[in-house]
């Protein structure tokens, strides 16, 4: 998932300038083993960060990521993961704003004892973020960016170059998830005339452009092409614009406070086909908001609630008694604080941490290869994630049920 482009040296100066107003949720946890055995935290306590939005229109998914990687972060201070230290969770809010996310990064980045961040839900704040814990050496695992440009700059289908070597995801790509979508709507669902909408945001666009790329080579025709506002929420400019083109779906690249509208006001100007999106409008908010039966969504990986894999994961996320469900990207983000709080575990081993271990940290995360909630965790030399699942799901009785899951065949 997500947003639009920031230069580095930019970014760095607002994060600077907005360190004050950063806000942060860090909560102290308790450290003890089996039979609530104390741990030995003689040495002290290291931080596991995390940046999601965990306020605004967005914060359903990111609250999901903050408590799924507190959950990582409390298992592993019950278990004594790391010797000799203490474990806290340190989130900061960055409402998917891309300056608000360099803030949060910049904060981190010069706080004591950061070890690594579970950082970002949006392409776009993953852009901001980047290159500041880059600069300072900082393992950074995202459990929901899906933009190719992240791991494999821009020119990542023909010529990929790795940008950032701190920087890892455990969810797959859209140039993946586009055509993965394309496959389905055009030959599953029979649809050969689709109109695009686009919020105009990095993932938006990339997504539109992946799966537009492969309905025509599906041979489905692409009548109109639109774009929308991000803060938009009267849609009759683009729906007037779409309508005359008669399409028998609406392919929508962006997120569900937008899509779920869109949805509804389609259906009120006459025009009653599915909507189809990516990851960014899989979450309940989008049903209601107005996204109605027969619309459709991909999102990385396969259902959670299917996984035997992510049964402890569920089960153990219900019991903590979060306020919040884990939502779309909880098992990718409890699966980004393990591979961060084992790789930790192994660089300090019985010694000290100090910052001059991070090179080790980045280098054991880029090895790590282990069974999580969402299966198999491990990256490929690009640090993206080596699990290519996807899912297709459709709204059904005000409800999303699976459809198809499985791996784009390309």
């Amino acid at each position: 998932m997500r947003n639009q482009t920031v230069k580095a040296a930019a970014v760095v100066a607002a994060g600077v300038l907005l360190l004050a107003a950063c806000g942060t949720n860090k909560e102290e946890t308790p450290a003890g083993g089996e039979n609530n055995q104390a741990c030995d935290t003689s040495k002290g306590t290291l931080i596991v960060g995390s940046i999601s939005p965990l306020s605004g229109e967005l914060s359903a998914l990111g609250k999901g990521i903050e408590n799924s990687a507190r959950l990582a972060v409390n298992q592993a201070n019950e278990k004594c993961t790391v010797k000799g230290y203490k474990l806290q969770l340190q989130a900061e809010d960055d409402q998917k704003n891309p300056q608000l996310g360099a803030q949060a990064a910049t904060k981190l980045a010069s706080t004591p004892g950061v070890v690594g961040v579970v950082s970002t839900l949006n392409s776009s704040v993953s852009q901001s973020v980047q290159p500041i814990l880059d600069q300072a050496g900082i393992l950074q695992i995202s459990p929901a960016n899906t933009n190719d440009t992240l791991t494999k700059g821009e020119n990542f289908d023909t010529a990929p170059k790795r940008p950032y070597k701190t920087y890892f995801r455990t969810c797959t790509v859209d140039s993946l998830q586009g055509p993965y979508a394309a496959d389905y709507l055009v030959e599953k669902a029979g649809k050969k005339n689709v109109a695009i909408i686009t919020d105009g945001l990095t993932y938006g666009e990339g997504l539109a452009d992946t799966f537009t790329k492969r309905a025509e080579e599906k041979g489905a025709k692409i009548v109109t092409r639109q774009k929308i506002g991000e803060k938009d929420t009267d849609f009759s400019g683009v729906i007037a614009a779409v309508k005359p083109f008669k399409p028998d779906a609406v392919y929508f690249g962006g997120q569900y406070p937008q899509a779920g509208p869109l949805s509804k006001q389609l259906v009120g100007a006459g025009l009653n086909v599915p909507v189809m999106g990516g990851d960014g409008i899989f979450d309940d908010n989008f049903i209601k908001l107005g996204g109605k039966d027969g619309d459709l969504a991909t999102s990385v990986g396969a259902p959670t609630e299917d996984l035997d894999s992510a049964k402890a994961f569920v089960d153990a996320y219900e019991k903590a008694g979060f306020k919040e469900g884990y939502s779309a990207y909880g098992a990718f983000a409890y699966d980004a604080a393990n591979v961060i709080i084992t790789s930790l575990a192994k660089t300090i081993g019985d010694k000290e941490w100090a910052d001059s271990m991070r090179p080790d940290m980045v280098k054991n995360a880029g090895e790590y290869s282990a069974d999580g909630a969402t299966g198999k965790v491990s990256f490929d030399e690009f640090g993206d994630s080596t699990n290519k699942v996807l899912t297709v799901y459709q709204v059904s009785g005000g409800k999303w049920d699976a459809v198809q899951t499985g791996e784009f065949a390309g």
